[in-house]
């Protein structure tokens, strides 16, 4: 890739940038954004290529990029703020038959759960706890989503992740003995009561609806976390982290 100095957003490069915010546009040309240093290190330390790379002048950046006035980088960027450093990556993602399984997998499930802020929190959650995957079901979210890539702080690129529909997730699941274990309000057994040590899916609903009844009658096993004040729900990223984060502590107690 050749440098290239571009001063104005009027540019047909950085128009496309623009048009890349629109999710329609992205899985179209099958490609993702990422802004900044941190993000596009961490893509690229997953092993990753940019097939498109905008700096501002004089950003120390190993490889080429094409060199952009600093204020046309921030006006073209999601949040208008560049970082310095814009990079165009393609799609990918790990078709669940080809997840990877280590021994006793902890895998996160989320169904329908579509503010990206809370999928970046749960994928920061999975990478966090060493979890096997995240695999979103139900409403289509787009993980490929700047704040979803943003929020993960990189989580994205080393946590795999796919989308599935319920009935190929739950065939998959007991193909793997994988038990599925799902957080509902009003279940008598408290999640830190429940035995987490085995092969476990937790499956989480966005808190608005919570889980379909498909998704309940899928479920192996139902728990509650129980509150005490008059909200009756979490935030879902909240909720998958006491879940999964319980089932880690589980796990290590029973190695000691």
């Amino acid at each position: 890739m050749s440098h290239s100095d571009i001063s104005s957003s009027a540019n047909e490069r950085m128009k496309r940038l623009v048009r890349l915010r629109d999710r329609a546009y992205r899985e179209r040309e099958g490609v993702f954004v990422v802004e900044g240093d941190l993000l596009f290190d961490r893509a690229r330390a997953s092993g990753l290529t940019p097939l498109e790379v905008y700096t501002t002048p004089g950003h120390p950046i190993q490889g080429e990029s094409i060199v952009v006035e600093p204020e046309v980088l921030d006006r073209v960027s999601y949040r208008n703020r560049s970082q310095d450093l814009i990079a165009v990556f393609e799609n990918y993602s790990t078709p669940i038959d080809e997840i990877q399984l280590v021994s006793n997998p902890l895998i996160l499930v989320a169904e329908s759960v579509e503010k990206p802020g809370n999928v970046g929190a749960m994928l920061r959650t999975a990478d966090a706890v060493g979890a096997t995957a995240l695999i979103t079901t139900g409403s289509v979210v787009d993980v490929f989503n700047p704040n979803v890539i943003r929020s993960s702080i990189g989580a994205i690129f080393s946590v795999p992740h796919t989308h599935a529909e319920l009935p190929q997730l739950v065939d998959w699941l007991k193909q793997n003995a994988i038990e599925l274990v799902a957080a509902v309000p009003g279940i008598d057994t408290a999640y830190w009561s429940a035995d987490l040590t085995e092969s476990l899916a937790i499956l989480v609903g966005a808190e608005d609806i919570g889980l379909s009844k498909e998704a309940r009658h899928a479920a192996d096993r139902l728990v509650s976390i129980p509150m005490a004040g008059t909200a009756d729900s979490l935030n879902v990223s909240v909720s998958a982290a006491l879940m999964v984060f319980e089932a880690r502590r589980q796990r290590s107690a029973s190695d000691d």
